[in-house]
């Protein structure tokens, strides 16, 4: 590899991941600025040519990307999710995508004006929706659980089967040019595809052995995965073009339901690699786009795009969804975010290519139409999909939440203060009597282990942003802030004070790679609050003003009261998180006395 060519790998990482962090400092969806910023790179200043500078490994480089893409979709897909959606997600994977590619064909062929075969082939891809697009989507929505897995399970479903449709297509159009009838080519497809879906069940079911049976160290199980996964892939394109996607999927699916004690690290790992490949192959595929593919769209192509939107989708899905539990609001709101992205490009790409090779010159319109559809359906859906969920009442309003690890007195006047607020709380502790003052208090609780299975199914964590451990157990907070730090962000995550020997410090201190943040501003014990409580303190409440500033509360107590949490509006801060406090602001602390100190 060249300098050159290392040089630009290595900008377009930074690019990628530079335009994801500005998405996120923004509150807008990543997809939009990867769009533009490819659109700058490529057609706009010529800085990237990706058909030049990459020559024969585009192809390839963009396939393994789709690849792992879809793995890690499949690996985040878990059967237990479908004993409250099963019905939905059968009909959006079944019926919808059936609806989709025969309306999408017709309005290529009549608005498009593209031939039959090539319509046919295009309608088929235009149902794939795209994880890519789908999962930073709902991320930046907040929305409720239930559309949100109904759209997260259609969007990585649905990619193998738009992929399968297209090639079934494809090969319907070789067969008649070759002569050979529509059964063969159709049975020929159909065992191909149960080659790929038995090439995926047997290397996910042979992974998830060589795991249980500790044949392969911990370093290395990452490692095996990728590369199980690509050559599953390579493999199943092998027997079939295409089909490699759906055998990734399955094997995802495989290893992701297994419950193997290591599947967190691996998605960590992939969510990771998801994320750099996500960012960059998406500005490559954008920089690939040349004008003179933008000049050959017409107005019939414009009305195709909008026919898609407003007609096609919304008709297909509602349809499906139609006599089903799914409530309309949902089918409203699933039936108009569709948003398209790496894999339709990607799909466009390979088939337009080899139309033009067999004779249809209309296959070249493959590419610019994929990316109107693209580009369109991120924006109008990207920037709707929140204010959208919000009108429909299916998103999560007001700010993030707290979640209490620990049911104490003190806990529960902390909560109950944060909920006069209108800061979402829920406590949760395995033992169910710790809990009855909550519960009589009218605070959201769950009775449970936190790190268990059944929480994560049965607890919708969306509305939540923070979370605070004040168990006894120091370890047991540690390990609980770790697991969650993943979720809500290193910074987000708090603990109480660990109980340290006095004559040991260092020997009792766990890893600075473990546990959360200080809870409050003195590192305060579990222990020294309740003893705290038990001296007469309480969690005490004083809104400043500017009559009545930090400098005045302080003046009110004879020494700096510890500081649990700050609320600036609807922003809550906690612990070492906590800015200097200014008008307006709520400061809560453990303080002395029968009320709070008042401006």
């Amino acid at each position: 590899m060249t300098a050159p060519l290392a040089l630009m790998i290595a900008g377009l990482i930074l690019a990628g991941v530079g335009a994801q962090w500005m998405a996120w400092r923004a509150g807008v969806p990543a997809i939009v600025l990867l769009s533009a910023l490819g659109l700058i790179l490529g057609p706009g200043t010529g800085l990237l040519d990706p058909v030049t500078d990459f020559g024969a490994l585009l192809q390839p480089l963009v396939a393994v990307a789709v690849a792992v893409i879809l793995f890690e979709g499949g690996l985040a897909l878990d059967f237990r999710e479908l004993r409250h959606s099963v019905s939905g997600i059968l009909r959006l994977t079944t019926i919808a995508p059936l609806l989709a590619w025969l309306l999408g064909a017709f309005a290529a062929h009549y608005l498009a004006d593209l031939s039959w075969p090539v319509a046919a082939l295009f309608g088929g891809i235009m149902i794939v929706t795209g994880p890519t697009v789908i999962a930073p989507l709902l991320r930046h929505a907040r929305m409720a659980k239930h559309p949100s897995t109904l759209l997260k399970w259609e969007g990585i479903v649905n990619d193998p089967i738009g992929a399968l449709f297209a090639v079934l297509a494809y090969e319907i159009i070789v067969a008649s040019q070759r002569g050979n009838g529509l059964s063969a080519a159709i049975g020929h497809l159909a065992f191909n595809i149960l080659i790929a879906i038995a090439i995926g069940l047997v290397a996910g079911l042979c992974t998830v052995q060589v795991f249980r049976r500790g044949w392969i160290p911990e370093f290395l199980k990452a490692p095996l995965v990728l590369g199980v996964l690509l050559t599953c892939f390579a493999g199943a394109n092998i027997v079939q073009e295409e089909t490699g996607l759906l055998a990734v999927t399955v094997l995802g699916l495989v290893i992701g339901n297994a419950h193997l004690m290591a599947i967190d690290e691996i998605r960590r790992f992939k969510e990771t690699l998801t994320v750099i490949l996500v960012s960059s192959v998406f500005i490559i595929l954008t920089a690939t786009l040349e004008w003179s593919m933008v000049e050959e769209l017409t107005w019939g192509h414009g009305l195709f795009v909008a026919a898609m939107l407003f007609v096609v989708r919304p008709v297909s899905i509602i349809g499906a969804l139609s006599f089903s539990k799914i409530n309309w609001r949902e089918r409203i709101l699933v039936g108009w975010i569709a948003p398209r992205g790496i894999v339709a490009v990607a799909i466009c790409g390979l088939f337009g290519t080899e139309l033009v090779e067999l004779g249809y010159a209309d296959g070249a319109l493959l590419i610019p139409l994929a990316f109107a559809m693209v580009f369109s359906t991120v924006v109008l859906h990207g920037f709707s999909i929140r204010p959208m969920a919000r009108y429909l009442d299916l998103a999560v309003n007001g700010p993030p939440g707290v979640l209490i690890v620990g049911a104490h007195r003190w806990t529960i006047d902390l909560a109950t203060r944060l909920d006069e607020l209108d800061i979402p709380v829920v406590i949760t502790d395995s033992r169910w009597h710790s809990l009855r003052t909550a519960r009589e208090a009218g605070l959201t609780t769950f009775y449970g282990e936190v790190l268990s299975e059944v929480f994560e199914h049965h607890l919708d964590t969306s509305a939540l942003g923070k979370l605070i451990a004040t168990t006894d157990n120091d370890a047991y907070n540690t390990l609980v802030c770790t697991d969650f730090a993943p979720e809500f962000g290193r910074r987000s995550v708090f603990q109480t004070g660990i109980h340290r020997a006095p004559e040991d410090r260092s020997r009792h201190s766990a890893s600075q790679t473990l546990g959360g943040l200080p809870f409050c501003s003195d590192p305060l014990t579990t222990d020294d609050i309740r003893n705290a409580y038990r001296n007469g303190a309480s969690i005490r409440q004083t809104r400043l003003t500017d009559s009545f500033g930090w400098d005045d509360f302080l003046g009110h107590h004879e020494q700096a009261p510890p500081v649990l949490a700050l609320v600036r509006g609807n922003q809550l801060f906690i612990g070492t998180d906590i800015p200097k406090a200014k008008a307006r602001d709520v400061i809560l602390y453990l303080g002395n006395g029968e009320t709070d100190s008042t401006a």
